[in-house]
């Protein structure tokens, strides 16, 4: 397996990717919702706002993730992850997991402080994230699902607290991701 920084050149198999595997874990409905949400990010990818990490074998993706930076009137680097993709056959391969540590691993390297994401926390506790409260950092649009906010430092200092809600990349600026 291939782990790579993506850029717009991939979008077509970004769009593809993400829209049959949540097509065919959630429904139609939720594939091509999420299908133009990474379609969205995918046209915007440009290694600084909108990062992208792919997985490839035999030179076909087969994942990818998503970070987004937000910005805070506080001086701190913060990206979310969201979403991620893998394909059908290849799901239960230790893919998701190996791409999201390839990602932090990117976003320390730019001397990120925090990563945050939005999902089950059964499966992002496996790659060291934790229970974010929004009292100590909110997220970009009220939660439908409080408990699914998560989030870990990247550096050695504990998260702190941020009392305002951040903006983030005009994909995600819909209520109905949140």
């Amino acid at each position: 397996m291939i782990y790579q920084i993506l850029d717009q050149s991939n979008h077509a198999a970004i769009t593809e990717l993400f829209t049959s595997v949540f097509t065919a874990s959630e429904g139609e409905k939720e594939g091509t919702l999420i299908g133009k949400l990474a379609s969205e990010l995918a046209s915007t990818i440009d290694n600084d706002e909108t990062i992208s990490v792919g997985a490839f074998e035999n030179n076909t993706l087969v994942g990818a993730i998503f970070f987004t930076r937000l910005h805070f009137k506080h001086a701190i680097s913060v990206y979310m992850l969201a979403p991620v993709a893998i394909s059908d056959e290849h799901q239960g391969e230790g893919i998701g997991q190996a791409l999201i540590k390839s990602g932090l691993n990117e976003l320390k390297k730019r001397s990120v402080h925090v990563a945050v994401t939005y999902g089950d926390p059964a499966f992002y506790s496996k790659v060291g994230f934790q229970a974010l409260s929004e009292n100590v950092l909110q997220a970009p649009q009220k939660l439908s699902m409080p408990f699914g906010w998560l989030g870990q430092s990247l550096t050695y200092e504990p998260i702190p607290v941020i009392n305002e809600r951040p903006m983030c990349v005009k994909a995600f600026n819909n209520p109905v991701y949140w």
